[in-house]
Parts: structure tokens; C-alpha cells; sequence
């Protein structure tokens, strides 16, 4: 088009659109030096979201076109002002800002930190202080914090934001923590048989012979001892490994153990889906009893001998190089505990309701 069919079509003089044109030629183009990691939207993607957006697209049609999932283009579009808002260059300089490392820590403001330190120190648990804040301060997100984010700066080396003595005023008084959101990555164990295939009879602890299995780590989980506990009668036996926790060394262990009892004293064993247990075949082969798993991160399903291992700690304190510990040491820990009156026995010993409910078997 002509110079001067542009001025009359913009009701400009044409030296106006000399000018313009000029300046055009002299104004060197400025790119982003910033490029997004892959996986990342681009500036070309944000392009053909607000073309998609402006013909009324919906999301999930937008996201096909991209070959992108539709929560990506939902969260973009929502994060930056909506379909009536979203605009190419600003989302792009949003996204650039919240790609920039290190980011600065939350806790990083004093007003912030101290308010958190002060309810720590009151015994709040970190899901109190970060409802609390919301509630205290429902317009100022720069007093917002989430729960997480003050479990990592109390337990993750190198963030100073708060004092790491103040993870001692947690209920739990731990000094490690790992996130809620973690997966399961350990590997299945084939063949498992769940404990929602366990006998009924096994649930009312009335019949004697249904047994619980877990480990005992030593120091730095370098050491292990095996504990085996009887539903019903609390009754214990120890597995002596030194430091060998692999599934044979568990298998021989196992069958060790199976072997010093009437089969009408060994009749199921549970144990957690630990890979220690990945030649349960083997084991119920060669005994005869069958093994069944719990349901992961379920330790309730193993109730009886999560106690007793607790137990056990006294006489294995944490941090014990379990190692140490002989054959002999360990049936002297056995007799003291089989021996030891229970509560939920009615202050019988093991040893005692284990010889009771032996008499009563036909």
C-alpha cells in the first residue's frame, strides 16, 4: 500500500507516516535472552492460547491443539487474569519471574518468622500456625505460609530461616521429616497374597497360630533383628541376622523359627511389603504356612507387633549396633518379654496364655 493511501486511511499527514515508517527501520529488535526448560510453555504456545481463547475455544480443545494435558492450559490462563484478562507478554514475564532460582525464602521476612517462631515455641504444631495466620491476617499474603514450608526450614541443612532447636518444641520431637506427598517407589513383590485374603479367624484372635513379622533396624539400619509375635498370646520370638537383612538370610531365619513350633502353633504369618519378604513362595513351601502382606503405609494392620517392638526398644535402644548381639542375648531378651505380664492379657504372661490356649487345642 502506498504512503499516502495509509494517510488517508489513518487520517494522518503523510510526513506523519514517513516518520513512523522511519523509526520502524531504526528501532533494533529486542529478543528475550530468556528460553523456558523443556516441558515448559512457550512464547509460540502462550501466542496460539490467546488466539484459541479469543475464537472461544474451550480449554481442553486449546490443549489438543498443543498436545498438551488441559490442567496446563487451565492453570495458565487462571494464573494470569482469566480468559478476559490473559495476555501473551505479561504471562510470559510471570512465567520467566517464577523460573528465576534461587528464589528467596518465605520465611526470609522478619515479621513472618518471628510470629512463626513465637507459636512454635507455644507448642503449635505447623498446621496450626499456617491455619492461624490465614485467620490473623486474611489480606496480607505476605503472612501466609504453608505447613510444609516451615517443616523444611526447621529440618532441611543449609535454610536458616528458623532455628533447628526449635524442631525439639514439635510434638513428634523429630529432627528428620520427609514430605506427606512422597510416592511409593519400592519395588512390587510378586505373587504377594494381601491381608484382605487373611482367614477370618485370624481377626478375633481366638484360635492361636496367626503370627506378625517386621524388623528391627540397628544403628544407621546397618544391623537387624527379626521379630515374629503371636496374635493372640503376645508370645515372641526373635530372629537372629547380624547384618545380613536380605530375603534368604530372612528365609532361613524363617523357616528356622517355623521349625520349633507344632503346626498348630504356626498357622499365618503377616508381614509389611518390606523386599525382605520377596521369597515368601520359598518360605511357604518348605513350612507349609502361608504369608500374608499389609496394605502399604499401613502399620495398624500389624498392630500387636508394632507394640511389641516398642517394647523391644528397651532392651534395643535405637542407635544399638544390633550386631552385638549373640544368639543367647537375644533368647535372654525373648524369655524376659515372654515373660513379662501383659495389660491386654489380663496381667498374664505371654509364656502362660500361650501354655492356656496350647491346653485348650484338641
Amino acid at each position: 500500500m502506498k504512503v499516502a493511501a495509509v494517510a488517508r486511511h489513518t487520517d494522518c499527514h503523510e510526513n506523519v507516516v514517513y516518520k513512523t515508517m522511519e523509526v520502524g527501520r531504526k528501532r533494533r529488535e529486542r529478543l528475550d535472552p530468556w528460553t523456558p526448560r523443556a516441558g515448559c510453555l512457550t512464547l509460540t504456545e502462550r501466542e496460539e492460547i490467546l488466539v484459541g481463547l479469543t475464537r472461544g475455544e474451550s480449554l481442553r480443545s486449546i490443549a489438543r491443539g498443543l498436545g498438551r494435558s488441559c490442567s496446563t492450559v487451565s492453570r495458565e490462563v487462571k494464573a494470569n487474569g482469566g480468559r478476559e484478562e490473559y495476555r501473551i507478554w505479561p504471562a510470559h514475564v510471570r512465567a520467566r519471574g517464577c523460573a528465576r532460582r534461587p528464589k528467596p525464602a518465605k520465611l526470609d521476612d522478619p515479621a513472618l518468622c518471628a510470629k512463626v517462631t513465637t507459636w512454635l515455641q507455644e507448642f503449635w504444631s505447623p498446621q496450626e500456625i499456617a491455619r492461624r495466620l490465614r485467620l490473623e491476617f486474611p489480606n496480607d499474603p505476605t503472612m501466609h505460609v504453608s505447613h510444609e514450608t516451615i517443616y523444611q526450614s526447621l529440618f532441611v541443612q543449609g535454610r536458616g530461616e528458623l532455628r533447628r532447636e526449635l524442631a525439639r518444641c514439635l510434638r513428634s520431637g523429630r529432627i528428620v521429616r520427609r514430605s506427606q506427598d512422597r510416592t511409593e517407589r519400592r519395588g512390587k513383590i510378586p505373587d504377594m497374597v494381601m491381608i484382605s485374603e487373611r482367614p477370618a479367624e485370624v481377626e478375633d484372635r481366638a484360635v492361636p497360630g496367626h503370627w506378625e513379622g517386621d524388623l528391627i533396624l540397628g544403628a544407621n539400619a546397618k544391623s537387624v533383628v527379626g521379630t515374629l509375635v503371636e496374635r493372640s498370646t503376645r508370645f515372641v520370638l526373635l530372629l537372629h541376622l547380624g547384618r545380613d537383612k536380605s530375603a534368604p538370610a530372612i528365609e532361613r531365619a524363617m523357616r528356622r523359627a517355623i521349625a520349633t513350633l507344632p503346626r498348630e502353633l504356626m498357622r499365618s504369618v503377616t508381614w509389611d511389603q518390606g523386599k525382605e519378604m520377596a521369597n515368601h513362595r520359598s518360605i511357604t513351601i518348605a513350612t507349609g504356612v502361608p504369608i500374608y502382606f499389609c496394605d502399604p503405609h499401613s502399620p495398624w494392620q500389624r498392630g500387636s507387633n508394632e507394640n511389641t517392638n516398642g517394647l523391644l526398644r528397651q532392651y534395643m535402644p535405637k542407635g544399638t549396633d544390633l550386631a552385638k548381639l549373640s544368639r543367647a542375648d537375644l533368647l535372654r531378651i525373648q524369655r524376659s518379654l515372654n515373660g513379662r505380664p501383659r495389660a491386654t492379657l489380663g496381667y498374664l504372661k505371654p509364656e502362660e496364655k500361650l501354655a492356656e490356649l496350647v491346653a485348650l487345642t484338641p
